[in-house]
């Protein structure tokens, strides 16, 4: 489902990202891993067609993320800690306006917004106005509407920040749930809990490179620790001890 090879991306002296290369399956919530800086929303950008990397290739469902934008753009849905919306909008009007935009009739949209409220517990949400939601209301519309044309490729990019407990644990359940043949969820995070929770496999990336790339058990096999975080800091102290040595 998504192939990236040697992808790198530089601005100016500083890269963002180096020489990255991994696979993601159909099926499969897939966790890209690291701090703040580590690489992973340049990454995503990439693949979203936001960005253009410097050097490498991307593919994803077999189409070239730089040839081919407008049909890797069909595919996907994206969400980040930091979209907004119209604040005089309804929830069930912002989904409405986006379903539109994917041609979708008005009985289809309304379909579609029933079976997003039972999945994300939009409750009140549909109709009060943007303005008035607390974060995690916000953060529920905000998915929802990535997702109201029922995309191939989901891409969560710190998708949990800032939500309450309640609003976590619904997002937690719908990336479980999006678990489905034929399908990819991206979820980026620095919380390894959540990783532990829903991912498949992850990829561990640092200082903008690849430090591996694995199940969470074979993670963890690896290292020898017993949860992902310790695993997460035993591979960084190694790879910056091999750089050191080198």
């Amino acid at each position: 489902m998504l192939e990236l090879r040697n992808l790198s991306k530089t601005y100016g002296k500083h890269a963002a990202l180096r020489d990255v290369s991994l696979g993601a399956r159909e099926g499969e919530v897939f966790g890209l891993l690291g701090p703040n800086g580590a690489g992973k929303t340049t990454l995503l950008r990439i693949i979203a067609t936001l960005l253009k990397p410097t050097s490498g290739t991307a593919t994803l469902a077999g189409h070239d993320v730089l040839r081919e934008p407008e049909a890797v753009r069909r595919l996907l849905g994206v969400v980040n800690g930091g979209m907004g919306l119209p604040a005089r909008l309804t929830g069930r009007e912002v989904l409405r306006s986006f379903a539109g935009l994917y041609g979708m009739k008005r009985a289809q949209a309304d379909a579609r917004i029933a079976e997003l409220d039972l999945a994300l517990d939009l409750g009140r949400t549909l109709d009060v106005r943007a303005g008035e939601y607390s974060t995690g209301m916000k953060q529920k519309v905000v998915i929802a509407r990535a997702v109201i044309h029922d995309p191939q490729v989901l891409i969560l990019d710190e998708a949990a920040s800032g939500l309450d407990i309640f609003a976590r644990r619904t997002l937690l359940d719908f990336v479980t749930a999006a678990r489905q043949p034929g399908k990819l969820t991206l979820y980026s995070t620095h919380v390894m809990s959540e990783a532990e929770e829903v991912c498949d496999r992850v990829a561990i990336l640092h200082e903008g490179a690849l430090v591996t790339v694995g199940t969470i058990p074979d993670i963890l096999a690896q290292t020898g620790e017993r949860n992902l975080e310790r695993a997460f800091f035993a591979l960084v102290r190694g790879q910056g001890e091999a750089a050191r040595a080198s």
